[in-house]
């Protein structure tokens, strides 16, 4: 899968060697010519190449969110007691004066 985008690197590294050891190159010349015939292409089309699966991702991350908040919202909270279908009770007797 990777073996072309390094070739192609390879190749651009090559060229960009080539240019600046040549009598009439620079070394300005070859990173310039490294950065146009090689990085920039090569990030170009790999991010074109990988956007099919980052909206895989992005849509199953969405899903998993989506499936917590249904599960969320079917178990009883704990801000809820009486979710549980039990009766309401008070936990301590409440204290009156005798009459």
């Amino acid at each position: 899968m990777y073996i072309v985008p390094l070739a192609w690197l390879y190749v651009a590294l090559m060229m960009a060697v080539a240019e600046a050891t040549s009598s009439t190159g620079t070394v300005l010349g070859a990173v310039i010519t490294f950065v146009l015939y090689g990085l920039l292409p090569i990030g170009l089309v790999s991010y074109v190449l990988t956007a099919p699966a980052r909206a895989r991702a992005i849509k199953e991350k969405e899903h998993e969110q989506a499936q917590g908040r249904s599960e969320a919202s079917k178990a009883p909270s704990a801000l809820q007691p009486d979710a549980g279908g039990e009766p309401a009770a008070d936990p301590v007797a409440p204290v009156r004066k005798e009459p």
